[in-house]
């Protein structure tokens, strides 16, 4: 009778230590890098080309808002651009102008200087003549202050048109990232404000399970470690993949809300987040396991 308890108190023990073999080292659930894409401009909105679902790469154009007001604006300042323009061409015309007749006037001092030689000609004349080029050279230079008034004036409107474009191109709204569309906020022919959400995108190829160990267990592991990440396959089954150790806290806290039970409240703990690849079986909110 001694022999056949001690048997039994044996496998009970082997058995025990099989079923501490295949447990999880922690637990936790899924996250998926999620981003909201909004509109970058206000209007109608032309086009949502995506759906629930719809899976898109990096820079793929999701939506369209419309750029007729944009449009009339910068058609507006071409035209204030191209009047600019024109003064500042009537300016050097005026210019070349003056420099003519400057030319045209050190010639007559030219020859009012040799026949001052010969008392054939006054100072007075010869001063008349050299005044009036001080004042044509004056009047170039009042052109030319004038052309750089009008020059900044025209970078002014350049700069607006610029911000235009700006405005025209942000209106084709972008994708930040390769992924799938898992929310969407409005439908083609609504109205749309800047900063107003139109999609949420989500980053599903590679899932993150943030999970939460004791100090005990942070001893044995570290960032970058490999470990394995499984889920639930069937009733008694798993689902194992290979992962990475991507983050390790810093900082202690208590053990999450959903451990209801007061003695593993008031314990502490560490969150650790794993990295694994998607090969669409994870998803976001989903549980999962770690084995370290």
């Amino acid at each position: 009778m001694k022999t056949r308890i001690l048997f039994l108190i044996a496998a009970i023990m082997l058995t025990g230590c099989n079923n501490r073999t295949g447990e999880a080292d922690a637990y936790g659930t899924f996250e998926a890098t999620e981003v909201i894409v909004s509109a970058e401009t206000g209007g109608r909105i032309l086009g949502l080309m995506v759906s629930e679902g719809t899976e898109v790469g990096e820079e793929k154009v999701i939506a369209f808002i419309d750029t007729t007001l944009f449009h009339l604006q910068k058609a507006e300042i071409d035209a204030g651009m191209r009047s600019v323009r024109t003064k500042i061409l009537s300016i050097d015309a005026q210019n070349d102008i003056l420099k003519q007749q400057i030319a045209n006037i050190k010639i007559n001092i030219g020859r009012i200087a040799n026949m001052l030689k010969d008392s054939a000609a006054t100072k007075k004349q010869y001063d008349d003549l050299t005044g009036q080029v001080a004042v044509l050279e004056k009047q170039i230079t009042a052109g030319n202050t004038q052309k750089s008034t009008i020059s900044a004036e025209l970078a002014v409107l350049e700069s607006k048109k610029e911000l235009l474009s700006e405005q025209i191109n942000r209106s084709q709204v972008r994708s930040p990232l390769k992924g799938t569309i898992i929310e969407k906020y409005a439908e083609a022919g609504e109205m749309t404000g800047t900063g107003k959400p139109l999609v949420k995108i989500a980053d599903l190829s590679v899932m993150k399970l943030k999970v939460y160990v004791s100090g005990a267990q942070l001893a044995g592991i570290k960032t970058g470690q490999e470990c394995t990440v499984r889920i639930d396959d069937g009733e008694k089954g798993y689902k194992s993949f290979p992962a990475y150790i991507s983050y390790i806290s810093g900082k202690a806290e208590f053990t999450p809300k959903i451990i209801q039970t007061k003695e593993e409240r008031v314990t502490l703990v560490y969150a650790v987040i794993i990295e694994v690849k998607n090969d669409g079986s994870m998803k976001a909110g989903m549980p999962g396991e770690a084995i370290f």
